[in-house]
């Protein structure tokens, strides 16, 4: 295919070209009836190309077929049979491909550091979750992706589940063997769905992990935004192969998604293909060699030390590492990461990726150079000078691994939406969460609707907002007080349910 093409970029320069006039939304007319301080801010571009799919960059009946194009040519790109944007973000598209694959009460295996989307997609459908553990290492407290032959355990003991779901890369930059998790998936006839949010860059590079679609997973999910040059929620899904419909997976992403897509994250999301094809080995080269130096430098710095595959690499832990993912070990400066990032922020204007008890990450891509690698190099210089004179904080409880590990009491979304009560932390251990309680970034349930609440969890949580973590989600962002199920008596659980847990635990969202 001819990938100097962009078919959306092209059909949007031509409405311009055209001086097509709408009478149709959006109400603000290519800005003309928008508040002129708020396009001080934005700009008048970002309004002039905010247009209508329909009736706009194509007529009618979308008979030029642009979006289709754009989709055909972004398939092509990473080897894909099917390639659908999503202006939702990967949460909707993650939750189009668990819908594709599984219905309302059937099994589904979830690597148990599952977004909180994916836990979304569970409440919305019914499903029935297996959960599959991290692998976890208990000197750095931090989980990475299930191993393979975890699933395969998982599918021997529910041979009836429809699918398996992965989360790889982590937010940590960590990777599943993907490749051995598709032949145990496919042995059995069963779909793999790789939550890879974080990879949008790794079909690009051979240096970088191997992406899921050349390691055989059937549906792939990828945040465009995150990693590449898309706009926020600019999100792809791709597939191949037979084991899901490539129209059941459309229909689903109509079900959930907007029915008013935007031009500009499709246009973004066009031209960041176009860009990966041309140029992105090149671009990559770049940030790889940028990574390596930017590591060395870190390393020197007094009380910190980049974590790379010596240290999550090997038996019992990851697969592989994005080296773009820059995780910073600060126990030597005796502060938390939380109180790391803000410092950063006040002093020198940088945001970090993220943070938690002892680490912060800074993630490069292939916009980064020279002078952002060098502010950040001297921002963590400057905070190694002051961390001495900088207050502890206070501590995480940190639990052993397998007191982090609840139990599924009841599903996700019968907990969710039935009868609930707000009780105090202090009492709310035995009984069954009715919320999600997601530290964030980067957004993984420590406890989530339907798993019964033990003191270990609740302790950690609490302590951890104590010390900075965040927990947007809780009705009380605050933890004073936990959403927890009403019901007195409950029914007993489903079949998956009845398992005792696993031994090995979830990990806490931010890696404790």
């Amino acid at each position: 295919m001819d990938h100097s093409k962009a078919p959306v970029l092209e059909a949007l320069a031509a409405y311009h070209a055209q001086g097509q006039l709408p009478f149709t939304p959006p109400g603000h007319k290519q800005g003309r009836g928008a508040d002129p301080r708020v396009r001080n801010v934005l700009g008048d571009a970002v309004f002039r190309s905010d247009v209508l799919a329909t009736s706009g960059l194509d007529d009618r009946t979308a008979s030029h077929g642009v979006l289709e194009q754009a989709q055909a040519l972004m398939a092509d790109a990473v080897g894909a049979d099917h390639t659908f944007f999503s202006t939702c973000g990967s949460s909707l598209s993650v939750k189009a491909a668990m819908l594709s694959a599984a219905g309302p009460h059937e099994k589904i295996l979830v690597g148990r550091d599952a977004h909180k989307s994916v836990v979304s997609g569970l409440i919305l459908s019914g499903m029935d979750p297996v959960w599959v553990d991290p692998q976890w290492d208990p000197v750095l407290h931090l989980a990475h992706p299930p191993a393979a032959r975890s699933f395969e355990a998982a599918f021997k003991e529910y041979p009836d589940a429809r699918c398996a779901l992965v989360t790889s890369p982590t937010p940590y930059g960590t990777c599943s063997d993907l490749g051995a998790l598709a032949r145990i998936c496919h042995r059995r006839g069963k779909a793999l769905i790789v939550d890879e949010a974080w990879g949008a860059h790794l079909p690009f590079h051979p240096r970088l992990p191997t992406w899921a679609m050349d390691a055989g997973a059937d549906v792939c999910v990828t945040s465009v935004h995150k990693m590449g040059s898309a706009l926020e929620q600019g999100s792809v899904f791709h597939l191949q192969g037979n084991l899901v419909d490539a129209t059941v997976l459309k229909s689903r992403e109509d079900l959930l998604g907007t029915t008013s897509p935007s031009s500009l994250v499709h246009a973004a999301l066009d031209g960041w293909r176009r860009q990966m094809v041309e140029d992105g080995h090149a671009l990559y080269d770049h940030a790889l060699a940028l990574s390596e130096n930017l590591r060395a430098y870190i390393e020197e710095t007094k009380g910190m030390h980049v974590n790379g595959r010596d240290d999550f690499c090997g038996p019992g832990l990851a697969h592989d590492l994005d080296p773009l993912q820059i995780i910073i070990d600060i126990t030597g400066l005796g502060i938390p990461g939380y109180h790391a990032a803000d410092w950063l922020r006040t002093h020198h204007r940088i945001n970090l990726h993220l943070s938690d008890h002892r680490r912060i990450s800074a993630q490069l891509t292939h916009a980064d150079d020279e002078h952002s690698a060098q502010a950040l190099l001297d921002a963590l210089r400057d905070l190694a000078a002051h961390a001495p004179h900088l207050p502890p904080g206070p501590q995480v409880h940190l639990p052993d691994p397998a007191e982090l590990r609840l139990e599924q009491a009841m599903l996700p979304r019968d907990a969710y939406f039935g009868p609930t009560e707000d009780v105090p932390w202090q009492k709310a251990a035995g009984r069954i969460a009715a919320e999600m309680l997601t530290p964030y970034p980067p957004g993984i349930p420590a406890a989530l609707p339907g798993e019964r609440l033990t003191p270990h969890v609740l302790s950690y949580l609490r302590s951890g907002i104590d010390a900075g973590m965040v927990i947007p989600d809780a009705a009380d962002t605050h933890l004073t007080t936990v959403r927890v199920t009403a019901r007195k008596k409950l029914n007993p659980p489903c079949e998956a349910h009845r398992r005792p847990p696993p031994a090995a635990p979830p990990p806490p969202s931010h890696g404790p």
